[in-house]
């Protein structure tokens, strides 16, 4: 497996791993995927590529089979604008091998590089995802309603 930072020509990945980042509990049925293409879900991927964008890839023979990016964004786990969110998204069946670290890894050094000095996210709070973000040293800062009324935790990460 590679990590690395994704190319321009690959930008169009991001709305399948978009749709792959939204949590879904247990018994649940995932949505249509033109769930997406919702104003408040879209923002994290419209227009792709701006100054303050940032992604990297984990790519195995050839596939990308995960993603994660940040951008700053007037969205859920937006905290000012010097802070980028972050998103992630592993394609289902290579979840729970590592690759979401090792993209995170790769992600926060990249960020370091840049200039940033933390960044945030918004996770649902009976989402799983929530122990690997605190492992990863994010902390719980507050909490609030998302668009559809799920309880989200707002979550910080310093990376100095």
């Amino acid at each position: 497996m590679d990590i690395r930072k994704i190319r321009e020509d690959e930008y169009g990945v991001l709305e399948e791993f978009l749709y792959h980042a939204i949590f879904v509990p247990e018994g649940e049925a995932m949505p249509a995927r033109d769930v997406v293409f919702l104003p408040e879900i879209f923002i994290y991927i419209k227009g792709f590529g701006k100054a303050d964008d940032c992604c990297v890839v984990a790519e195995q023979s050839g596939q990308i089979i995960g993603a994660a990016w940040t951008r700053i964004i007037p969205a859920y786990g937006n905290i000012d604008n010097e802070t980028p969110e972050l998103a992630i998204s592993v394609l289902p069946t290579h979840r729970g091998q590592g690759v979401g670290g090792k993209l995170m890894e790769y992600l926060f050094e990249t960020l370091r590089k840049r200039g940033y000095a933390r960044t945030s996210l918004s996770v649902q709070k009976n989402n799983p995802a929530v122990r690997f973000y605190k492992r990863l040293g994010y902390g719980i800062t507050y909490d609030k309603k998302d668009h559809a009324g799920n309880e989200d935790y707002i979550m910080l990460k310093n990376l100095n």
